[in-house]
Protein backbone atom coordinates (compact mmCIF):
# COMPACT_ATOMS: atom_id res chain seq x y z
CA UNK A 1 0.00 0.00 0.00
CA UNK A 2 1.22 3.23 -0.78
CA UNK A 3 -0.34 6.99 0.05
CA UNK A 4 0.83 10.16 -1.59
CA UNK A 5 2.37 13.05 0.33
CA UNK A 6 4.83 15.49 0.29
CA UNK A 7 8.27 14.88 2.29
CA UNK A 8 8.80 17.31 5.12
CA UNK A 9 12.14 18.47 5.23
CA UNK A 10 14.67 20.58 7.21
CA UNK A 11 18.05 22.68 6.23
CA UNK A 12 21.22 23.77 7.05
CA UNK A 13 24.62 24.41 6.33
CA UNK A 14 28.07 22.67 6.46
CA UNK A 15 29.96 20.85 3.82
CA UNK A 16 32.34 17.54 3.84
CA UNK A 17 36.05 17.60 2.59
CA UNK A 18 37.41 14.39 3.89
CA UNK A 19 37.88 11.00 3.57
CA UNK A 20 22.78 -0.36 -6.10
CA UNK A 21 21.45 -1.99 -8.17
CA UNK A 22 20.57 -3.60 -4.98
CA UNK A 23 21.75 -6.93 -4.28
CA UNK A 24 21.67 -8.86 -1.10
CA UNK A 25 18.01 -8.09 0.13
CA UNK A 26 17.13 -10.29 3.08
CA UNK A 27 14.14 -12.68 2.10
CA UNK A 28 10.92 -12.24 1.77
CA UNK A 29 9.86 -14.00 5.17
CA UNK A 30 8.11 -11.70 7.91
CA UNK A 31 8.58 -13.67 11.59
CA UNK A 32 5.39 -11.96 12.40
CA UNK A 33 6.16 -7.90 12.33
CA UNK A 34 6.57 -7.92 15.98
CA UNK A 35 7.78 -4.47 17.47
CA UNK A 36 11.00 -4.86 18.89
CA UNK A 37 11.78 -3.66 22.68
CA UNK A 38 8.76 -6.08 24.37
CA UNK A 39 6.02 -5.12 21.37
CA UNK A 40 6.51 -0.99 21.75
CA UNK A 41 6.60 0.78 17.98
CA UNK A 42 10.81 1.97 17.41
CA UNK A 43 10.66 5.96 17.84
CA UNK A 44 10.53 7.50 14.85
CA UNK A 45 14.03 8.54 12.20
CA UNK A 46 13.27 11.98 12.47
CA UNK A 47 12.57 14.73 9.53
CA UNK A 48 15.23 14.09 6.62
CA UNK A 49 17.91 17.19 6.82
CA UNK A 50 20.29 18.78 4.08
CA UNK A 51 23.08 17.27 2.72
CA UNK A 52 25.19 19.60 4.02
CA UNK A 53 24.18 19.45 7.58
CA UNK A 54 25.20 15.20 6.91
CA UNK A 55 28.19 15.27 6.06
CA UNK A 56 28.67 11.51 7.45
CA UNK A 57 25.40 10.25 6.49
CA UNK A 58 24.47 8.91 9.65
CA UNK A 59 21.54 11.10 9.64
CA UNK A 60 17.97 10.07 7.76
CA UNK A 61 16.82 11.54 4.36
CA UNK A 62 17.60 13.94 1.64
CA UNK A 63 16.06 18.01 2.43
CA UNK A 64 16.08 19.82 -0.17
CA UNK A 65 18.21 22.93 -0.16
CA UNK A 66 16.41 26.65 -0.30
CA UNK A 67 17.83 30.15 -0.47
CA UNK A 68 20.93 31.32 -2.15
CA UNK A 69 23.64 30.91 0.56
CA UNK A 70 23.05 26.84 0.35
CA UNK A 71 22.83 26.70 -3.25
CA UNK A 72 25.80 29.03 -3.39
CA UNK A 73 27.68 26.42 -0.88
CA UNK A 74 26.68 23.58 -3.03
CA UNK A 75 28.07 25.30 -5.88
CA UNK A 76 31.70 25.45 -4.68
CA UNK A 77 31.60 22.06 -3.27
CA UNK A 78 30.39 20.90 -6.75
CA UNK A 79 32.38 23.06 -8.70
CA UNK A 80 35.75 21.84 -7.23
CA UNK A 81 34.99 18.42 -8.63
CA UNK A 82 38.03 16.66 -10.95
CA UNK A 83 36.44 15.73 -14.33
CA UNK A 84 37.70 13.04 -16.45
CA UNK A 85 36.03 10.45 -19.11
CA UNK A 86 34.36 7.64 -17.90
CA UNK A 87 36.19 4.77 -18.55
CA UNK A 88 35.40 0.89 -19.89
CA UNK A 89 33.15 -1.20 -17.76
CA UNK A 90 35.39 -4.09 -18.36
CA UNK A 91 36.29 -6.25 -14.93
CA UNK A 92 32.92 -4.67 -13.13
CA UNK A 93 31.12 -7.26 -10.92
CA UNK A 94 29.38 -6.42 -7.55
CA UNK A 95 31.35 -8.86 -5.69
CA UNK A 96 34.29 -6.67 -5.89
CA UNK A 97 32.96 -4.73 -3.41
CA UNK A 98 32.71 -7.33 -1.15
CA UNK A 99 29.51 -9.29 -0.57
CA UNK A 100 25.88 -7.47 0.20
CA UNK A 101 25.34 -6.25 2.60
CA UNK A 102 28.28 -6.26 5.04
CA UNK A 103 28.58 -5.26 8.32
CA UNK A 104 32.11 -5.79 8.35
CA UNK A 105 33.53 -2.31 6.19
CA UNK A 106 36.18 -0.67 8.40
CA UNK A 107 35.71 2.68 8.34
CA UNK A 108 32.34 4.12 7.87
CA UNK A 109 29.84 4.42 10.68
CA UNK A 110 27.31 1.51 11.59
CA UNK A 111 30.37 -1.03 10.71
CA UNK A 112 30.33 -3.87 13.04
CA UNK A 113 27.31 -3.01 14.87
CA UNK A 114 25.95 -6.28 14.79
CA UNK A 115 23.23 -5.18 11.82
CA UNK A 116 23.74 -5.50 8.53
CA UNK A 117 23.71 -2.43 6.42
CA UNK A 118 20.79 -3.11 4.58
CA UNK A 119 18.98 -2.94 7.73
CA UNK A 120 20.85 0.37 9.35
CA UNK A 121 19.75 2.21 5.74
CA UNK A 122 15.85 1.29 6.42
CA UNK A 123 16.57 1.78 10.64
CA UNK A 124 17.83 5.68 9.85
CA UNK A 125 15.19 6.62 7.56
CA UNK A 126 12.31 4.72 8.65
CA UNK A 127 9.61 5.94 10.96
CA UNK A 128 7.14 3.81 12.76
CA UNK A 129 10.01 0.96 12.31
CA UNK A 130 9.03 -2.51 13.48
CA UNK A 131 11.38 -5.44 13.74
CA UNK A 132 11.07 -8.70 13.43
CA UNK A 133 9.95 -10.41 16.59
CA UNK A 134 13.03 -10.83 19.16
CA UNK A 135 15.38 -8.71 16.79
CA UNK A 136 16.24 -5.39 16.99
CA UNK A 137 18.13 -5.34 13.58
CA UNK A 138 15.84 -6.69 10.83
CA UNK A 139 13.21 -4.55 9.88
CA UNK A 140 9.72 -6.18 9.05
CA UNK A 141 7.69 -3.04 8.60
CA UNK A 142 8.36 1.24 8.31
CA UNK A 143 6.96 3.98 6.23
CA UNK A 144 9.42 6.10 4.53
CA UNK A 145 9.47 9.38 2.99
CA UNK A 146 11.02 8.62 -0.48
CA UNK A 147 13.22 11.53 -1.13
CA UNK A 148 13.68 10.86 -5.15
CA UNK A 149 9.68 10.73 -5.64
CA UNK A 150 8.40 13.07 -3.11
CA UNK A 151 6.09 9.90 -2.14
CA UNK A 152 4.99 8.38 1.08
CA UNK A 153 5.89 4.23 1.09
CA UNK A 154 3.83 1.98 3.80
CA UNK A 155 6.46 -0.64 3.34
CA UNK A 156 5.97 -4.00 4.10
CA UNK A 157 9.02 -6.79 4.05
CA UNK A 158 6.59 -9.09 2.28
CA UNK A 159 7.26 -6.22 -0.86
CA UNK A 160 11.04 -6.03 0.12
CA UNK A 161 11.40 -5.08 -3.78
CA UNK A 162 9.24 -1.47 -2.97
CA UNK A 163 11.90 -0.13 -1.39
CA UNK A 164 15.61 -0.60 -2.24
CA UNK A 165 18.65 1.01 -1.10
CA UNK A 166 20.60 3.32 -3.62
CA UNK A 167 24.20 3.76 -4.11
CA UNK A 168 24.25 7.43 -4.67
CA UNK A 169 27.66 6.88 -6.29
CA UNK A 170 26.38 3.81 -8.45
CA UNK A 171 29.46 1.15 -7.84
CA UNK A 172 29.72 0.72 -11.76
CA UNK A 173 30.09 4.36 -11.89
CA UNK A 174 32.99 4.53 -9.49
CA UNK A 175 34.95 1.26 -11.01
CA UNK A 176 34.50 3.63 -14.20
CA UNK A 177 36.00 6.94 -12.83
CA UNK A 178 38.80 4.57 -11.11
CA UNK A 179 37.57 2.62 -8.35
CA UNK A 180 39.21 -0.81 -10.28
CA UNK A 181 41.96 -0.05 -9.20
CA UNK A 182 41.33 0.61 -5.42
CA UNK A 183 42.28 -1.96 -2.56
CA UNK A 184 38.84 -4.35 -1.98
CA UNK A 185 38.99 -2.53 1.35
CA UNK A 186 38.04 0.86 -0.02
CA UNK A 187 35.87 -0.43 -2.47
CA UNK A 188 33.92 -2.15 0.20
CA UNK A 189 33.84 0.87 2.30
CA UNK A 190 31.91 2.78 -0.56
CA UNK A 191 29.27 -0.13 -0.87
CA UNK A 192 28.41 0.26 2.57
CA UNK A 193 29.01 3.81 3.82
CA UNK A 194 25.71 5.61 4.64
CA UNK A 195 26.97 8.66 3.14
CA UNK A 196 26.51 6.75 -0.10
CA UNK A 197 23.14 5.06 0.52
CA UNK A 198 19.70 5.97 0.20
CA UNK A 199 16.42 3.89 0.73
CA UNK A 200 14.56 4.69 -1.76
CA UNK A 201 11.38 3.54 -4.39
CA UNK A 202 12.22 0.98 -5.67
CA UNK A 203 10.76 1.87 -9.28
CA UNK A 204 13.03 4.85 -8.92
CA UNK A 205 16.12 3.25 -7.95
CA UNK A 206 16.08 0.57 -10.74
CA UNK A 207 15.59 3.61 -13.25
CA UNK A 208 18.77 5.42 -12.50
CA UNK A 209 20.64 1.72 -12.78
CA UNK A 210 24.47 3.17 -13.18
CA UNK A 211 23.89 6.72 -14.86
CA UNK A 212 25.46 10.07 -13.36
CA UNK A 213 23.75 13.23 -13.04
CA UNK A 214 23.49 14.14 -16.59
CA UNK A 215 21.44 11.27 -17.05
CA UNK A 216 19.10 10.60 -14.26
CA UNK A 217 18.39 12.75 -11.63
CA UNK A 218 15.13 12.47 -8.93
CA UNK A 219 11.50 12.67 -10.61
CA UNK A 220 11.04 14.72 -7.42
CA UNK A 221 12.58 18.07 -9.11
CA UNK A 222 12.48 20.04 -5.59
CA UNK A 223 15.51 17.40 -4.35
CA UNK A 224 17.83 17.39 -7.12
CA UNK A 225 20.48 20.00 -6.00
CA UNK A 226 20.44 18.26 -2.64
CA UNK A 227 21.31 15.12 -4.62
CA UNK A 228 23.85 16.51 -6.47
CA UNK A 229 25.28 17.55 -3.33
CA UNK A 230 25.51 14.34 -2.35
CA UNK A 231 26.94 12.79 -4.93
CA UNK A 232 29.45 15.48 -4.93
CA UNK A 233 30.32 14.61 -1.19
CA UNK A 234 30.93 10.84 -2.00
CA UNK A 235 32.73 12.00 -5.13
CA UNK A 236 35.39 14.14 -2.55
CA UNK A 237 35.13 11.76 0.37
CA UNK A 238 36.50 9.06 -1.88
CA UNK A 239 38.41 11.18 -4.32
CA UNK A 240 36.72 10.38 -6.99
CA UNK A 241 36.02 12.54 -10.44
CA UNK A 242 33.03 12.81 -12.23
CA UNK A 243 32.62 13.40 -16.12
CA UNK A 244 32.29 16.82 -16.87
CA UNK A 245 28.70 16.51 -18.47
CA UNK A 246 27.99 15.18 -14.69
CA UNK A 247 29.52 18.49 -13.20
CA UNK A 248 27.60 20.53 -15.19
CA UNK A 249 24.22 18.90 -14.47
CA UNK A 250 24.57 18.89 -10.92
CA UNK A 251 25.65 22.45 -10.80
CA UNK A 252 22.64 23.38 -13.00
CA UNK A 253 20.37 21.46 -10.58
CA UNK A 254 22.07 24.47 -7.51
CA UNK A 255 21.66 27.84 -10.10
CA UNK A 256 24.89 27.26 -11.42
Amino acid sequence: MRRHSRIRTGWAAGAVLTLALVTGCEGMDDDGASAARGGAEAPAAGHAVSPLDNPDGTDPGLAPLTGGAHEASARELIDGLKTKGRGPKTGYDRDEFGYAWMDTADGVPFARNGCDTRNDLLKRDGQKVRFRSGSDCVVVAMTLDDPYTGTTIDWRKQKASEVQIDHVVPLSYSWQMGSSRWPESKREQLANDPLNLLPVEGRANSAKRDSGPASWLPPDKSIRCAYAVRFAQVAVKYELAVTAPDREAMLRQCGG
